[in-house]
């Protein structure tokens, strides 16, 4: 066994000495047997959420309506959730009621999919009752049980089924795919922010490419914010390679692919409900990357974008234009870091002196004065000295 599955056993012994099962379950079992590197662990127990508080001194209430107690033990959390069965589920996304059970076999049997619904014991022993073992040999995605009620139950699962499509480059059952294609009406019942989460997921995945071909051949697409009716443009896409993409430049090089502009690039990103920093960071890197389309950088260019933003331009400029660019990128962050000022801060003029020059009032001179200053610095039409500005702004007051 490896980390972080060896810290948390003292968690998972403490709660068997007590006289309960206790096992790791989930993603963190399946990502093991795929030698993936793991994060965090979900443990599952037959205690249930009052005994567990019990058992631990220091514990959070953080979904106890559903069995889970948050941990604190050796200075880490642990989410601990008790066996459970669900009831008919309403809406499509959740259960009308939970109840807590002490059966291990029956609480696997409510999750989404086979290689999801294995749990393994403190001595690393797997219990594996619907052959998670063997999809994940196969490299195949398929429901725990009947597809269609495994969907019915939680539309969102749809999603997750192309998103691990994406993340682990398996390929999605038959009998899983052709109900996942009848039933993708259901995304209509999730709220936007879950969907948002999975196609974020999806879209910084390996295998982007194939879950994307999924989503438009199941028709997913159209149920999601902004892109019905938009196949033709998705598939600008599929034609191009974009491995190592972070989130906000996928984003981007999808927006590019849709050729929105302007206030329809905000009017899509806030339907898929980002955080407006996000959604400003995307379109200036957008703003950039046409830019850059059209003309290589200038100075002003490099100064306004920074590092950052940089070099998310040129990696989808490359990705656009089908180039290896790493020793441009290198190039022009170069040229960045050899700019006279990166940041406004490093002026040497303020809007006080220059009021005090001019013997005039603040107001929209002043900002515009002080934009013009900072431009001649980065272009190096003018040292960054406060005497040399203040004759420089004097002899073109004159003329």
């Amino acid at each position: 066994m490896i980390e972080p599955f060896l810290s948390a056993i003292p968690v998972l012994k403490r709660l068997v000495d007590a006289g309960f099962e206790a096992y790791f379950v989930g993603g963190s079992v399946r990502d093991y047997l795929l030698n993936k590197q793991i994060n965090d662990v979900d443990i599952a127990t037959s205690a249930t959420p009052e005994e567990v508080k019990e058992i631990f001194s220091k514990t959070i209430d953080i979904g106890i309506e559903h069995g889970t107690v948050l941990v604190l033990a050796n200075h880490k959390s642990y989410e601990i959730t008790t066996f459970r069965t669900e009831g008919e589920y309403q809406d499509f996304r959740r259960p009308k009621e939970v109840s807590f059970i002490r059966n291990l076999i029956e609480d696997l049997k409510r999750r989404d999919f086979t290689m999801n619904a294995m749990a393994m014991d403190l001595h690393g022993t797997l219990i594996d009752p619907f052959n998670g073992q063997i999809a994940i040999k196969k490299r195949v995605i398929e429901t725990v049980g009947s597809a269609k009620e495994r969907f019915q139950e939680d539309g969102l699962r749809m999603m997750r089924a192309i998103r691990f499509v994406s993340q682990l480059s398996f390929s999605i059952d038959t009998e899983t795919l052709k109900a996942l294609a009848n039933l993708v009406p259901l995304l209509t019942n999730i709220a936007v922010e879950r969907k948002r989460a999975e196609f974020e997921k999806m879209l910084v995945g390996e295998n982007c490419n194939s879950a994307m071909k999924i989503l438009l051949e199941t028709n997913l697409f159209s149920f999601l914010p902004g892109l019905a009716k938009k196949e033709k443009l998705i598939e600008k896409l599929l034609n191009l390679e974009y491995f190592g993409l972070n989130k906000r430049e996928m984003w981007s090089l999808l927006l590019y692919c849709l050729n929105l502009k302007e206030k329809s690039i905000e009017e899509f990103l806030r339907n898929w409900r980002l955080p407006i920093k996000e959604i400003k960071d995307i379109q200036h890197i957008l703003f950039f990357v046409r830019k850059r389309l059209e003309q290589e950088w200038s100075a002003y260019d490099l100064y306004t974008a920074g590092s950052d933003i940089i070099t998310s331009t040129e990696k989808i400029y490359n990705v656009i234009k089908s180039v290896n660019g790493m020793e441009s990128t290198r190039r022009w962050l170069d040229l960045y870091q050899k700019l006279p000022i990166r940041q406004r801060s490093e002026v040497t003029v303020t809007g006080v002196d220059l009021m005090e020059w001019f013997n005039q009032q603040g107001g929209p001179w002043l900002k515009e004065t002080l934009l013009k200053i900072e431009q001649a610095i980065v272009e190096e039409r003018i040292k960054n000295d406060k005497q040399l500005i203040k004759e420089w702004l004097m002899t073109c007051s004159q003329k």
